[in-house]
């Protein structure tokens, strides 16, 4: 047998709770309260399915009460119904601004009573019911997302030269970067999910080119240059901003500050701040061991960023990512202690 649903009649006249209770009782488990302070300790302890509310007590009236209720996210769910003398347009008016959803006008009628609190349990049931679904499908969502991010991420590199975890290291770096300069909680944490994907063109490269154990021709290079128009094609079929973010990422994370990158030899501010963010956050592929060099040390390869500042990389974000050296490093160690 299911639990009873608990009710809390709330009214400083001990018969009024009497009479709601002789109503309410056995199918309900029923909760009085004869002010408005004792109101809100049962409710944060028992936690009631519904509210009976008067309005016209000493103290706290019920206006406050209710307004109370709903400004708890432990409690605003509760649907409240005031029980009360005051009839006036402007009486309810003011006590559906405080958050009730219904009325019922003393003296009460037993069966209107119980109509209405079957009634609004049965909404609020099935409001948190859907809230649940909603929330459950939310996640589902959330992770159908993550998944595929990370599959794009490896899939860019999965006939690449062993990469290891450079991409999700490099993704971290970009969201403390952009961090770093400003960027909303939110677009720092698209950043670190589109960062991943800059390369996801290179499944377009052919293997002789992709794998090529050294410096590559100028038509190889040519080809391999193609990986950001691919990427591009393929991230921006999808029309949520994270995808349109991950899309500019991989067509323009080649593009230098001083318009000699590629693939279409944008200059400045002309590139996307998310792709010049990404292209300081690659650096971290210096410090891995290819095929055709050795792994450099970070402060070898932070150098080569204060160098290149104001030709390859935005000089600005250069300035703001050796502000936040030691939280990269710090990044850097821990993810080459979990290999």
């Amino acid at each position: 047998m299911s639990e009873k649903e608990v009710i809390l009649a709330v009214d400083d006249s001990p018969q009024n709770l009497d009479l709601l209770k002789n109503i309410l009782v056995p199918e309900y488990t029923l909760l009085a309260a004869t002010h408005g302070e004792l109101a809100l300790q049962l409710i944060t302890k028992k936690k009631p399915d519904l509210i009976l509310l008067d309005i016209m007590m000493p103290g706290m009236d019920g206006y406050e009460v209710c307004r109370q209720i709903k400004s708890k996210k432990s409690s605003t769910h509760i649907p409240v119904i005031f029980v009360t003398t005051m009839t006036d347009d402007q009486d309810e008016s003011l006590g559906f601004a405080a958050g009730a959803v219904d009325y019922i006008v003393k003296p009460v009628s037993s069966e209107i009573v119980r109509a209405r609190v079957k009634t609004h349990l049965a909404l609020a049931n099935t409001q948190r019911q859907c809230f649940r679904e909603v929330k459950k499908a939310t996640t589902e969502l959330i992770q159908n997302q993550h998944d595929a991010i990370e599959m794009l991420g490896d899939a860019g590199h999965y006939n690449d030269t062993d990469t290891g975890v450079h991409i999700w290291r490099m993704a971290e770096y970009a969201e403390i970067l952009a961090r770093s300069v400003n960027w909303s909680t939110e677009l720092q944490q698209k950043i670190r999910l589109a960062a991943p994907m800059h390369d996801t063109g290179k499944i377009g490269i052919p293997d002789e080119v992709l794998k090529a154990p050294r410096k590559l021709t100028s038509d190889e290079f040519d080809i391999m240059k193609s990986h950001t128009t691919i990427g591009h094609k393929i991230l921006r079929r999808s029309k949520t901003e994270l995808f349109k973010m991950a899309a500019e990422i991989a067509w323009c994370h080649h593009e230098k500050w001083d318009g000699s990158g590629y693939p279409r030899g944008l200059k400045g501010e002309d590139i996307p701040e998310s792709a010049r963010i990404v292209a300081i956050a690659v650096f971290d592929a210096l410090t891995m061991k290819r095929p055709y060099k050795e792994p450099w040390p970070v402060e070898k390869a932070i150098n080569l960023l204060r160098k290149d500042a104001g030709s390859h990389f935005d000089p600005k974000l250069v300035k703001a990512f050796i502000h936040v050296i030691d939280e990269v490093i710090t990044v850097h160690e821990r993810w080459n202690q979990s290999r």
